[in-house]
């Protein structure tokens, strides 16, 4: 069919007409879009924990050893607190609220490379995990681990790393990450004991790197020699709060006012970025005398030192608060307590740092804190598991 002159014309005009219309007046959308279900996006909450201190730490437990003592700073009111696990049964029985499961193996059976495997095919489910446990704030994250188990031996220097990937994500002043690792009693066996050392090496030199710092080592062995009637039920809480009470210690004291002498949070944050770092408290029953504080350090230090085979005279730098009642204060010498600061300062290394304070406490008691850092190797310690292992 043939259109006349007139009929192309008027086609022609709607043509020119319709493409005026739509640039002078485009639709509202460009697609309609369909109705299909789509998860919600979770915003991330902030996170705040249930007590004043120096600053935000962040917990993540990896493995039975590391859930443990994760849930033991829960306990102790932090907040940014979650845990990992290759066994469901074990994260079942952690009071936790933010657990993941990692794969489906039904735990790594002292495997560690069945742990890795499974943590690297959940690498970013695991940072989003913590991304949401941790929330948008915090100054430093600590991995937590049992060395002698499959699941925290397997994933603990991975977690490290991811850990140290999140906080440049969220561009923490520090990006250091600390460690707490607890070591096997020594009647857990040969492969227990191979595990743990592989892994305390591996750790050790991610501390020389500058990876890692602090590096803590809850020593199930020595500390079992603290409290040898201890109960098997209430063992491992002991163990873990030893530690874990000392190092929240640490960081609600150092906001705290002082009467007499304060310790701050720069203080604290030297002894952790200074690697190995080691606990001790010591009650002094005595005072009468200008050496029986200092005498209670000396003795008392090496033997409730919280770690097993570690010179102390390694050490490069220290804080030491004492805490006494309001009576024993009003009536102490303040040369006592500083010879007992001077006698901490020829324990360590020459040339080291004792940072100091002194508070009144609500106990009509006289204890000494101390946190001892910039240790070398626990060459002891690791020779006794290399031993145990059956490692050449």
């Amino acid at each position: 069919m043939q259109l006349s002159y007139g009929s192309l014309k008027n086609l022609f005009l709607e043509v020119v007409k319709a493409m005026s219309d739509t640039v002078n007046n485009p639709p509202e959308f460009d697609v309609a879009v369909p109705d299909i279900p789509l998860p919600q996006t979770q915003e991330t909450q902030e996170v705040k924990d249930e007590f004043e201190g120096g600053f935000k730490f962040a917990f993540i437990g990896s493995g039975q050893g590391g859930g443990r003592i994760a849930h033991t700073f829960w306990k102790l009111g932090y907040r940014r607190v979650c845990a990992v696990n290759t066994a469901e049964q074990d994260l079942a029985t952690l009071p936790l609220p933010n657990k993941m499961l990692l794969g489906k193996s039904g735990g790594a059976g002292k495997n560690p490379s069945v742990a890795k495997a499974a943590f690297k095919d959940n690498k970013e489910d695991v940072l989003d995990f913590m991304r949401r446990s941790f929330g948008q704030t915090l100054d430093r994250i600590f991995v937590c681990a049992g060395a002698g188990g499959g699941t925290g031996a397997g994933t603990v220097v991975h977690l490290v790393d991811t850990a140290v990937e999140l906080q440049k994500a969220l561009r923490c002043k520090n990006e250091k990450v600390g460690v707490i690792v607890a070591l096997p009693k020594l009647a857990e066996g040969k492969r227990t004991a191979a595990n743990a050392f592989n892994t305390l090496n591996d750790l050790l030199f991610l501390v020389e790197k500058g990876n890692i710092s602090p590096l803590i080592i809850v020593d199930n062995e020595k500390i079992g020699t603290l409290y040898p009637t201890l109960a098997v039920d209430p063992f491992w809480d002991t163990a873990n709060m030893s530690v874990c009470s000392l190092f929240h210690l640490f960081n609600t004291v150092c906001v705290r006012h002082s009467h007499y002498t304060s310790f701050d949070k720069a203080d604290l944050e030297t002894v952790l970025d200074s690697g190995l770092i080691t606990f001790g408290a010591n009650p002094v029953t005595k005072f009468s005398d200008e050496t029986d504080i200092s005498y209670a350090v000396r003795s008392n230090l090496r033997k409730n030192i919280l770690t097993g085979g570690i010179d102390l005279g390694t050490g490069t730098i220290a804080a030491s608060v004492v805490i006494g009642g309001v009576q024993i204060l009003n009536a102490l010498p303040q040369s006592h307590i500083e010879h007992a600061f001077d006698q901490l300062n020829r324990m360590l290394k020459p040339g080291n740092t004792v940072h100091r304070g002194i508070y009144r406490g609500d106990k009509n008691s006289l204890v000494v804190y101390t946190i001892i850092g910039g240790l070398g190797k626990p060459e002891e310690k690791l020779a006794e598991l290399k031993r145990i292992g059956d490692l050449i």
